[in-house]
């Protein structure tokens, strides 16, 4: 099966043309661009280039604080953001590791709780481009391998690695011993490359499983647990189930945890969404079931309420574009590029009061199952498709038809500007949720604002 990594997160097919990140810096743009000419042309289904470059390097990945593994199609960033929460609740310094950024690199990459700084991102990337020399590497292989070394020189108690894309090939699969690993939501997503099936993409999910440590996972249909129970079986991983070993649920206004250790009442996350809740109580089992840092019950609650995470059900109040709808309109933005993605997203927004009309602006890249993600919403909502800036995307036309053989009322739009100038001139308030791509959401935020920090 081919498993190519791309930009992190993400996927490229031999040859293909792989938009590549930028920096108004520009030593480290110039940077970023030699990195990208190294991207393999030939097909390797091992980790061979990583390990050889990690190598040259004393193998930092060898050399991590505890490391929390965490895998999933969707919620893996959420679950990436409690347990950080948390960690730094319990006044531990924490490193983390995620994909893809939204508006900067410097956004995958955070030292210690800050993200990395320009000047020390392009010495590293400079140092890692020298050591490799002209081998093949993948730009994200490249930057998991900068993420490691760059853990190493800055103190801190504790490391979250968010896998980029599936997991038993994933770049970030080279850490041999984390203290945890877990996995959140599984839905079908990049089935090009993990299977077409819920099934093989489980069984790719948890190829994170390492013999001896715990594997912390979700609520899955039976034969999905099962699966995953045969490979943490076989690696010899001791399997931790919702609804068996753990377990949380939201009522009363609070969020009640329980597990071997004992039962929680913990405030509600201040992330929106219900499906918060079950990447929290992920978070919590995760926190709870490793033993090699010390996380207090009072770190745990101020965990649910620190948390962020942008382009998650991010409500906008203020910026350029937000000053373009009719007075008293809501502005969300989400990131969801995935049916069962986007079915949370419709359920929450649909839900939301006082009953406001809907608009949908909403761009996704031609890759994605855009007619799953349309049917998420109901018949007739009016949807303002878009195109995505420097990635291989529906047209606006193209989007505009597939929606509307949804039955959605749609009409297409050059650019996001385009699309909030379309409701300007409406003056009932309007609930206008921007979605279907996280490539999507880092344009908005970087016109709009603010900055992920």
């Amino acid at each position: 099966m081919t498993n190519l990594q791309g930009t992190g997160g993400g996927t490229i097919q031999p040859g293909a043309t792989m938009p590549r990140a930028h920096s108004e810096n520009a030593v480290l743009d110039a940077l970023l661009a030699a990195a990208y000419t190294l991207h393999p042309r030939e097909i390797d289904l091992t980790l061979d280039r990583l390990t050889r470059l990690l190598d040259r390097l004393g193998n930092p990945h060898k050399k991590l604080p505890p490391v929390f593994h965490i895998a999933g199609t969707n919620g893996k960033g959420s679950t990436v953001a409690f347990v950080r929460a948390g960690l730094e609740a319990a006044g531990l310094r924490v490193h983390t590791y995620t994909s893809p950024h939204l508006v900067r690199f410097n956004e995958r990459i955070r030292l210690a709780g800050t993200l990395i700084e320009d000047e020390n991102l392009a010495d590293l990337l400079r140092e890692l481009l020298n050591r490799n020399g002209d081998h093949p590497i993948t730009f994200f292989e490249l930057t998991t391998a900068l993420a490691f070394l760059a853990f190493t020189r800055t103190p801190a108690d504790a490391c979250v690695v968010e896998v980029g894309l599936g997991g038993r090939m994933d770049a970030t699969n080279v850490i041999p011993h984390p203290v945890i690993t877990g996995i959140a939501a599984l839905g079908l997503d990049h089935q090009a490359f993990l299977g077409d099936t819920i099934l093989h993409i489980a069984a790719e999910k948890a190829g994170i499983a390492k013999r001896g440590v715990p594997l912390v996972i979700s609520r899955y249909p039976k034969t999905v647990t099962t699966r995953i129970a045969e490979i943490a079986g076989v690696t010899g991983a001791p399997l931790l189930m919702r609804g068996h070993d753990w377990d949380a649920a939201g009522y009363e206004g609070h969020l009640h945890y329980r597990d071997d250790h004992g039962k929680l009442t913990l405030p509600l996350p201040r992330l929106p969404g219900q499906h918060q809740l079950d990447n929290a109580g992920l978070a919590l089992a995760l926190l709870r079931t490793q033993t090699q840092l010390t996380v207090p019950e009072s770190a745990l609650r101020a965990a649910t309420g620190w948390a962020e995470w942008p382009a998650r059900l991010q409500s906008l109040h203020e910026g350029p574009l937000y000053d373009k709808l009719p007075q008293g309109s809501e502005l969300w933005l989400d990131g969801a590029h995935n049916p069962s993605a986007a079915r949370a997203l419709s359920s929450f927004i649909l839900a939301q009061t006082p009953p406001l009309p809907l608009v949908l602006i909403s761009g996704m890249l031609s890759s994605k199952d855009h007619d799953g993600i349309l049917k998420a919403f109901p018949a007739g909502t009016r949807l303002i498709a878009v195109p995505i800036a420097g990635h291989a995307s529906l047209t606006p036309e193209d989007l505009t038809a597939a929606a509307q053989k949804a039955g959605l009322d749609a009409v297409p739009a050059q650019s996001l500007e385009a699309a909030f100038a379309r409701l300007t001139p409406l003056t009932r308030p309007l609930r206008v949720l921007v979605c279907g791509s996280l490539h999507l959401a880092g344009d908005l935020l970087r016109q709009n604002g603010p900055l992920p920090s």
